[in-house]
């Protein structure tokens, strides 16, 4: 064979291997009663979502609940994306951010509280880099450090000094130097360079981690926590991952959700048990598990539907295995379920089912009897590759061109 067209083959092996999954964490998010999933091709990037559907918040312009994944309509450029409660948005690679679902804070972002079925543009944002969803707000961080927030402000927790909602994005007030966010339900953290972390919002069981249950209207700083590199918000408990592999959590704890094995509620940080390599974090509304290094997952707090993966329904209040997978490269965890992305792009989920939320094409719960997550239906995730404009030279010198979509000439 050519030498040309042997390269030609290695080439297209390649492009095909590389069409596979995402491991960084963003192609899988969870809300409370529906999942989404980000798949990427080589010039685009579908999105698809199941589970309630009760607001539209799965995108695909009706309010029926789906049992399998279907289409978010209008969505092809989307670089990561984020869930609330009963809400969804995309970040696009431009930048902007598009919304869809409940809206009656202002959670959407477009100056309105009308509830939409397909996506509309966020207000005045050109700039994001990240974005987070919490139970009915939503915030942006943009790419000079600065962080915007909207939506239901009862607990402060959008930071801008008020407990006003706003429909359209303000602000968090105090805060320029941010390199990663969270939310909560009711609470909003993000971490800042130099490794020093802050919260905002409800704090009526310390889940802001300042020693107090006061709640807050501006950031303030967490205590105790020393190099943070990702942190995850609950519905009433915030965590931490440190760069040593350990994890630190705080806030309420009535279920073992901060992993200490107690059931003491925590208003500064305290440290997750037998966690020493984990790699990546997830919290659900009662539940919190963390992805370690060999690709097992550990999961801790409410197990009532089976979400922890461990064949029960039990709380426990320190980690234990979820069963059947190994070969995990993500989590996400919704209200009280739990998913995870595998090694091949396929996705895995387990525990509360009623709307459909695990994709099997079924609403009966899964992660009791002998708790192995069940598949979700028809998905099959990839990721985005390199622009070519990045690898053309180099593939010249082997004797091949690409153009601009990676296509050999």
């Amino acid at each position: 064979m050519p030498r040309r067209s042997v390269l030609s083959v290695v080439l297209a092996a390649l492009l095909v291997s590389l069409l596979v999954l995402s491991a960084d964490g963003a192609s899988i998010a969870l809300g409370i009663y529906h999942s989404c999933a980000l798949s990427f091709a080589v010039t685009n990037s579908t999105m698809k979502c199941w589970g309630y559907n009760g607001h539209g918040q799965l995108g695909d312009g009706t309010t029926t609940d789906r049992t399998t994944p279907a289409e978010v309509s209008g969505i092809t450029t989307a670089t990561s994306i984020a869930l609330g409660s009963d809400h969804s948005c995309a970040l696009l690679g431009d930048g902007t951010v598009m919304c869809w679902g409940r809206n009656d804070y202002g959670q959407l972002g477009d100056g309105t509280t009308t509830d939409r079925l397909t996506p509309v543009e966020v207000s005045s944002i050109t700039t994001a880099s990240s974005i987070a969803l919490g139970g009915y707000h939503s915030c942006a961080l943009l790419t000079g450090g600065t962080m915007k927030c909207w939506g239901w402000n009862y607990y402060g927790q959008l930071g801008d000094g008020t407990t006003t909602d706003r429909t359209t994005p303000v602000e968090v007030s105090g805060i320029t130097n941010v390199t990663s966010i969270a939310l909560g339900e009711y609470h909003s953290c993000a971490l800042l360079t130099g490794g020093t972390m802050k919260c905002w919002g409800d704090n009526n069981h310390g889940q802001l981690g300042d020693g107090t249950t006061t709640d807050r209207t501006t950031p303030v700083e967490v205590s105790g926590i020393s190099t943070p590199t990702s942190i995850a918000l609950g519905r009433y408990h915030s965590c931490a991952l440190l760069g040593d592999g350990t994890v630190m959590c705080w806030g309420r704890n009535d279920v073992g959700q901060l992993g200490d094995g107690t059931t003491t509620d925590r208003t500064t940080p305290a440290e997750v048990s037998g966690i020493t390599t984990a790699s990546s974090i997830a919290r659900g509304r009662y539940h919190s598990c963390a992805l370690l290094t060999d690709g097992k997952v550990l999961c801790w707090g409410n197990g009532y539907y089976g979400q922890l993966g461990d064949a029960t329904t039990s709380y426990s209040t320190t980690p234990v295995e979820v069963s059947g997978i190994t070969n995990v490269t993500s989590i996400a965890l919704g209200g009280y379920h739990s998913c995870a992305l595998l090694t091949g792009g396929t996705m895995k989920c387990l525990g509360d089912n009623n709307h459909g939320q695990l994709g099997d094409g079924t609403t009966t719960d899964h992660g009791t009897g002998d708790g192995t997550p069940v598949e979700v239906s028809g998905l099959i995730l990839a990721f985005p590759l390199p622009p070519c404009t990045c690898c053309q030279a180099r593939l010249k010198k082997l004797g091949l061109h690409v153009d601009e979509e990676c296509r050999l000439f």
